[in-house]
């Protein structure tokens, strides 16, 4: 006899609604206590763990979707993964969230780099008759350009400072604005001085 603490005793297959053998199930004992049936883990994490949320950082980092990785069965689903960001208890792994994300926006950058210098595909050879020429490859050009406009897109909204668009204001006010506000200065507000 063991120790009790989740020793199989003996496999006992489990049936679904079917009458079907689903994932066997373990009979387990622990001292003073009646025999329990403990199943095995089957299907996607919901529990959240470090371990799980460093995966889930890292993949982002290495520039992969949330989508992507909670299409791989053995992470969380996505719904999952947004309630751990929602969760006021799980700061620190929202900070590692955003972290990850702006790393990944310095990965498009270097990617947005490697595609625009990447001309493997430009050019292609085309026969015209009994002659064969090279000539520009149209549609990769075109999709090189949509690849690298969706990085620089993505890298705009993840780290705006960095790689957004830059708007410089113009600080004070021109002249004729000036003298237009001087002129209705009280006028229309009913102040002693709009005479």
């Amino acid at each position: 006899m063991g120790t009790g603490k989740n020793e199989p005793l003996n496999e006992i297959p489990s049936l679904d609604s079917g009458g079907k053998v689903t994932a066997p199930v373990f009979a387990t004992t622990e001292p003073h206590q009646p025999i329990r049936r403990q199943e095995t883990m089957t299907g996607r994490p919901s529990k959240f763990t470090p371990s799980i949320a460093d995966i889930i950082c890292e993949r982002i980092a290495d520039g992969e979707s949330l989508r992507s990785i909670c299409r791989d069965d053995a992470m969380p689903a996505k719904s999952t993964v947004l309630a751990w960001l929602a969760d006021d208890e799980k700061s620190a792994f929202r900070t590692k969230y955003a972290q990850a994300r702006e790393i990944q926006a310095d990965g498009f950058v270097d990617e947005m780099i490697e595609i625009a210098d990447d001309g493997t595909n430009d050019w292609m050879e085309k026969q015209f008759g009994e002659e064969t020429r090279w000539v520009e490859n149209g549609e990769a050009l075109r999709r090189s350009q949509l690849r690298i406009s969706t990085r620089q897109w993505i890298a705009e909204k993840l780290k705006p400072k960095k790689y957004g668009a830059k708007v410089e204001l113009e600080h004070g006010v021109t002249s004729g604005v000036a003298e237009l506000l001087e002129a209705i200065n009280g006028k229309t507000r009913g102040l002693p001085n709009g005479g």
